[in-house]
C-alpha cells in the first residue's frame, strides 16, 4: 500500500487566516440521561487542530453528527452539550447555529470573526447527509473557504461532509488528529517490526471476514478471544453449549483456520474460558474449553489464555488490538480484556488499539500512555487493515 499521507496537506500548511475553515470533527460522543457529555476523549483529540486554527486567526466552522437521528430533528442529539464542553475546554464562547445549513446557520458564519468558533447542529439532523446528497454538500461549502477532515471515526463513510464536500472545496486538508491516525497505522501497514501479532476480538467473525484475510498476509500470529473465538472452536468441533457461535460461518471458520495452517502463520485461540448460565450473573467460572456445559455461554477468555496471550505478546515488535475478549461490560467477564491491555502496555512492542471497548480496557486499566497508539476509529482502523480505501481520505487528496 502507498503512503497514506501521500497528497494529503496538513492543517498547518493551508491559508486559513480570516478565512472560513470548515473542520469535519468527530463530536459522536456519549451523552447521560440528563443530556451531559459522559466521555470527552473524542472531543479533547480535536482540540490541537482548533487551537491551531483559533491562533492563526481562521474563523472556525465545527461539524459532526451524534447518533442516529430516525426522523429529521432530534432535540435529545443535539450537539449543544459537545458545544458546552468545547467551551470550557477551550475556555471561549461557541455559537451554535440552529441548524447545519439554511439562513441560521449562513448568517452565524457571516458574522463570525477571526479566531471565533462556531458549531453547526448535527448533520445527520439531514437524511442527505448519509446519503451523500451533492446539494447539501453544496449548501454546506457555501459556509466555507477551506475544508478539514479531523473526523478519523468518519472518513470510511462516503457521507456528504466527509466524501462530497471537500471535493467541493479548492483548499482542502487533514487536522492533527487524522495526520496522526494515518501515521500510525500506516507504519502497521506498510513496514511493521517483527514479530507482528494481531489480537481481533468482539462479537462477530462475519464482521471482520475480509479483516481476518487481510491480516493473514501480514502478521505473524493471530489471537482471537470474544465471542468470534466461540465460531472457531465450533469450527475445531467443541461444544460450545450456550455460547454464541455463528453457526452459518463456521465454514468460512475452517477455511482461515486451513489458510493460516498454509501460511505459517499461528491462531492462538482461547484453551480456557469464563463460563456462566446468563450474561448477568455476579460471577463467572472457569472452564477448559473442552468442557463447557450445554448450559454454558463462554462470556470471556480464561486465565491460562490470558498468559498465554501474554507470553507471545511480550515477545512482538509490533501489536494490533480490535475487539474485547469477553462481555467487558459487564465486570465478571472483563478480565480477559484488561489482562490483554497490560500485556501490551508491558511489551516493548508498536501498538495500536482501536474499537470502543478495546480502547475502554485500555482506559479502564489506566495504560492509555502506555500503548504507542490509541484509535478514534475502529472501523476506519480495521478498514485501513484489510487495505480498503477510505472516501473521506481519498477526497483529500490533491
Amino acid at each position: 500500500m502507498a503512503n497514506l499521507l501521500d497528497g494529503i496537506v496538513a492543517v498547518d500548511a493551508l491559508d486559513v487566516a480570516s478565512r472560513r475553515v470548515f473542520v469535519r470533527v468527530d463530536f459522536n460522543v456519549p451523552l447521560t440521561e440528563d443530556g451531559r457529555v459522559s466521555d470527552d476523549t473524542r472531543i479533547r483529540e480535536a482540540l490541537p487542530t482548533i487551537r491551531f486554527l483559533v491562533q492563526a486567526g481562521a474563523r472556525v466552522v465545527l461539524a459532526s453528527h451524534l447518533g442516529r437521528p430516525k426522523k429529521g430533528r432530534d432535540p435529545k442529539l443535539s450537539l449543544a452539550p459537545a458545544g458546552e464542553r468545547l467551551a470550557e475546554l477551550l475556555g471561549t464562547e461557541i455559537v451554535l447555529t440552529d441548524d447545519c445549513i439554511g439562513d441560521g446557520a449562513r448568517k452565524v458564519v457571516h458574522d463570525l470573526r477571526d479566531g471565533r468558533v462556531a458549531l453547526l447542529e448535527n448533520l445527520r439532523f439531514h437524511p442527505e447527509e448519509e446519503a451523500n446528497d451533492e446539494a447539501f454538500a453544496k449548501n454546506l461549502a457555501r459556509l466555507c473557504d477551506v475544508y478539514v477532515d479531523d473526523a478519523f471515526g468518519c472518513v470510511h463513510r462516503a457521507h456528504a461532509s466527509v466524501e462530497a464536500l471537500p471535493r467541493l472545496v479548492a483548499t482542502r486538508g487533514a487536522g492533527f488528529l487524522l495526520l496522526k491516525e494515518l501515521k500510525s497505522l500506516g507504519a502497521l501497514i506498510n513496514a511493521p517490526e517483527r514479530p507482528f501479532l494481531a489480537v481481533l476480538g468482539g462479537a462477530k467473525v462475519s464482521d471482520k471476514i475480509g479483516v481476518l484475510e487481510a491480516l493473514l498476509q501480514r502478521v505473524d500470529a493471530l489471537l482471537i478471544g470474544g465471542a468470534m473465538a466461540n465460531t472457531f472452536l465450533a469450527a475445531q468441533g467443541r461444544a460450545m453449549g450456550r455460547s454464541l457461535v455463528e453457526g452459518d460461518k463456521l465454514p468460512i471458520a475452517r477455511e482461515i483456520l486451513a489458510k493460516a495452517a498454509a501460511k505459517r502463520v499461528t491462531i492462538a485461540l482461547p484453551t480456557d474460558v469464563v463460563v456462566a448460565t446468563a450474561t448477568s450473573a455476579p460471577e463467572g467460572r472457569v472452564v477448559s474449553v473442552d468442557a463447557v456445559q450445554p448450559d454454558d455461554m463462554a462470556l470471556d477468555i480464561g486465565p491460562a489464555t490470558v498468559a498465554a496471550f501474554r507470553e507471545r505478546l511480550l515477545r512482538a515488535r509490533s501489536v494490533f488490538w480490535n475487539g474485547p475478549m469477553g462481555l467487558f461490560e459487564k465486570a465478571p467477564f472483563a478480565q480477559g480484556s484488561l489482562g490483554v491491555a497490560r500485556a501490551i502496555a508491558e511489551a516493548s512492542a508498536f501498538s495500536v488499539v482501536g474499537g470502543g471497548d478495546s480502547v475502554a480496557a485500555v482506559h479502564q486499566a489506566g495504560l492509555g500512555d502506555r500503548f504507542s497508539h490509541v484509535s478514534t476509529g475502529g472501523g476506519a482502523s480495521l478498514e485501513l487493515i484489510e487495505g480498503r480505501t477510505l472516501p473521506g481520505v481519498e477526497a483529500l487528496r490533491t
